[in-house]
């Protein structure tokens, strides 16, 4: 069993109280994150490109502690109205992401985008459908990034008012997890692939996280397997899918043949112990006596 799985130690009861009905599922909320890449150059420490990481909060009611990527839950005003949009149109979007709508494709699209903008200052969206913006770190543009962290401002006002077009085609749909029936706090997640944007540079802003960091996906799976790095297992299955590309465009590239089949976890009894499983990812399997917790870091 890896070292460094984030497993919260309310786990077990919850599972036995789900498995006799005392316990309602709550429903999942939509979100996105994105596995922003840069090529390293010939100077790299490791081949291939990096990933951008944050740790969260160990103050932080969800995965405190855990090292993710930048993400967050669709602002209901994601789809409120049509926005500026270029690349894939959003019937395509809406058959990779498996939703019912063009309306949901966009705000799980917009998600994406928007949340890379708000905790890591990278913005993927250009004055036209062929360019994107350049520094995104004067005063006028960190205004603007709070105010979409504040809610005080739509991503749709934001792109407008910058006469601004989301560029759908520098993303690529990689996974999409959702959060087992036995958490009180439940997201069904879409993971994407993004290259950063040339000019721009990431910036340490999230206020959810108190460290950031560009790490090779080789790297960071060999830390979570070693116990140093503390990670969900969509986060380390998504790393270990990385680790194969050399470039960043190459990983860009290979998104439209990943599997978007939700997985979600399902827990059984088994004699004296509970076993929880991820389907198609055994690695993180556990096995929990019936009678009493565990938890932390297994």
């Amino acid at each position: 069993m890896s070292q460094g799985q984030w497993y919260p130690p309310e786990w077990p009861d919850r599972i036995r109280a789900l498995a006799a009905g005392e316990l309602t599922a709550v429903p999942p909320r939509r979100a996105a994150t994105v596995m922003l890449l840069r090529d390293g150059g010939p100077q790299a420490p490791t081949p291939g490109p990096a990933v951008h990481m944050l740790r969260r909060r160990t103050s932080m009611a969800f995965a405190g502690g855990a090292y993710a990527y930048p993400g967050g839950g669709v602002d209901p005003r994601d789809d409120d109205r049509l926005i500026g949009w270029a690349g894939p149109p959003l019937e395509h979007w809406a058959g990779r992401l498996g939703v019912a709508t063009v309306t949901e494709a966009q705000a799980v699209v917009c998600a994406a985008v928007r949340e890379t903008f708000e905790e890591a200052g990278v913005l993927l969206a250009g004055p036209t459908a062929t360019t994107v913006v350049g520094d995104t770190t004067g005063d006028d543009w960190e205004a603007e990034r709070e105010a979409l962290v504040a809610r005080d401002l739509s991503f749709a006002e934001f792109l407008d008012r910058r006469g601004l077009v989301l560029r759908s085609d520098l993303l690529g749909a990689w996974a999409r997890w959702i959060t087992p029936e036995f958490e009180p706090r439940r997201y069904d997640t879409w993971f994407f692939v993004a290259a950063l944007p040339e000019g721009q540079r990431t910036r340490d802003v999230s206020t959810e996280a108190d460290r950031t960091v560009w790490i090779a996906p080789a790297e960071a799976a060999r830390r979570y397997d070693a116990g140093e790095l503390l990670m969900m297992p969509p986060t380390v299955t998504t790393l270990r899918a990385l680790a194969p590309y050399r470039t960043a465009a190459a990983a860009l590239e290979a998104a439209d043949a990943q599997d978007m089949t939700p997985v979600l976890a399902q827990a059984r009894l088994e004699g004296d112990e509970l076993v929880l499983t991820w389907p198609g990812h055994d690695e993180f399997t556990k096995h929990v006596p019936a009678a009493g917790g565990g938890g932390g870091a297994a």
